[in-house]
């Protein structure tokens, strides 16, 4: 009894020092915690966090029915595994000190702080943007990739891949020094899951079906259209979140009108892009294609991601009426090649991630806080440099690396399910379980 008793309050002890743990991190709170900072902050971190159900739904949506279990799957799981390797290792790589390229302190947030709020609300902030990351691939490696591969996968982008384009960009890096402008993750966040999904589609190879013999693409439609539909007005809902939280402060006049102007940019490249990309497909298939349009919503939140808070309005609604265009023609592109992105993940955010970020070179404004002028404001060709530069090298950073992830899975435990498998759909044979269960007729005498 008293062995037992022993082992007991040891236990006990042992969680106590564990729960203790965490009071290591800043060693105590900032000197000067604002309050409605810290509340905006943690607001905008919950509506970032609610984009992870509007992702779980235009994917699920837009894929098959006997795969909807699975791709909810991953979504769960890429936020989970995203929150806990982000704490352990990936916050401390974006955020710690260390050199030009990688942060060298700081895991388990031991030793860190943050400037006006709580650590734990910026952690939290920074949290559910390394989970949106994860979560981009999904939609476009959907309905053939093996769930243990995913589940690798997942851990070393959120683990490793983000955090070091985090830290070159937020992290105060070498692009940082260059004067790189990424306000609110059209590269670091949306960019970075885009390529990342190229690379994973190329590498998997298209669904079965997708391509006929002669080579045409067939329509391996989606189950769900409302649910996709839901999933996007989520989205964008939470992109409210997304680029005005990244203000990072709600106190003064000065913050208050940068959330207002970030507010409406974002706002009106969603709807533009929506509009461009419907009268696009319109008229070039004959029909106003309403995946094809919600889509164009997507892209003109992409796009705008980066400059919402140094572009006009006017300036908004062009970006968002070319990044509905370039969705529109992604897609036709990726489909000549042969490159099966059952989602449009790669038009949306890897190719309007990168046009949103030289965006800001052409329409960015020193006045409202970019180091210098765009091109069409008299800046010259620098920034619209340097902004290429910092896109280029995060999207080749990104692909290289989970090309190489991807390719040792591959040889391991295996990227893709076997071809009955995917037949039969993932739910069976990876969650032997079915998003819906079939309707069962009872005979009663």
């Amino acid at each position: 009894m008293i062995t037992r008793l022993a082992v007991s309050w040891a236990g006990l002890a042992g969680l106590g020092l564990l729960a203790a743990v965490p009071a290591w991190a800043g060693d105590g709170p900032p000197a000067k915690i604002n309050d409605l900072d810290t509340v905006w902050v943690l607001l905008a971190a919950y509506l970032v966090f609610f984009m992870q159900p509007g992702f779980a739904m235009l994917e699920a949506g837009l894929t098959r029915a006997k795969n909807a279990c699975n791709i909810l799957a991953k979504n769960f799981l890429d936020f989970a595994l995203a929150s806990l390797v982000y704490f352990l290792v990936g916050y401390a790589f974006m955020f710690g000190p260390g050199n030009a390229f990688i942060g060298l302190k700081g895991f388990g947030l031991e030793g860190l702080s943050a400037d006006g709020i709580p650590l734990w609300a910026a952690w939290m902030f920074q949290a559910v943007f390394c989970g949106t990351a994860a979560t981009i691939v999904s939609g476009g490696m959907a309905e053939r990739t093996r769930f243990p591969a995913y589940l690798i996968f997942t851990l070393l982008m959120s683990a490793l891949v983000y955090p070091l384009i985090g830290h070159w960009t937020w992290g105060g890096g070498w692009l940082s020094e260059l004067g790189f402008f990424d306000f609110a993750g059209s590269t670091i966040v949306h960019g970075t899951g885009g390529w990342v999904a190229l690379v994973g589609t190329m590498l998997l190879g298209p669904r079965l079906g997708k391509y006929g013999p002669d080579g045409r693409p067939r329509v391996l439609a989606g189950h769900n259209i409302p649910l996709a539909a839901l999933g996007v007005f989520i989205l964008w809902f939470g992109w409210f979140g997304f680029n005005p939280g990244s203000q990072l402060a709600a106190s003064g006049a000065d913050n208050a009108e940068a959330i207002a102007l970030i507010t409406i940019n974002t706002n009106l490249a969603a709807a533009a892009g929506a509009v461009a990309a419907m009268v696009l497909v319109w008229l070039l298939f004959g029909k106003p294609d309403l995946s094809m349009t919600m889509n164009g919503a997507l892209a003109g939140l992409v796009a705008i991601t980066a400059p919402c808070a140094v572009v006009s309005p006017w300036a908004a609604l062009v970006i968002g009426l070319i990044a509905g265009v370039i969705v529109v023609l992604g897609v036709t592109l990726l489909d000549r090649l042969h490159i099966d992105d059952p989602v449009g993940a790669v038009p949306v955010h890897a190719f309007n991630g990168m046009w949103g970020t030289i965006a800001v070179g052409i329409w960015g404004q020193k006045a409202l806080g970019l180091a210098r002028d765009g091109l069409l404001h008299g800046g010259g060709l620098t920034q619209l440099g340097v902004q290429i530069l910092g896109t280029v090298a995060c999207a080749a950073f990104a692909m290289a690396a989970m090309a190489l992830v991807f390719a040792l899975i591959r040889a391991t435990v295996g990227l893709r399910v076997e071809e009955a498998e995917e037949v039969r759909g993932l739910d069976i044979d990876e969650h032997g379980m079915e998003a819906y269960a079939d309707f069962q007729i009872f005979m009663t005498r």
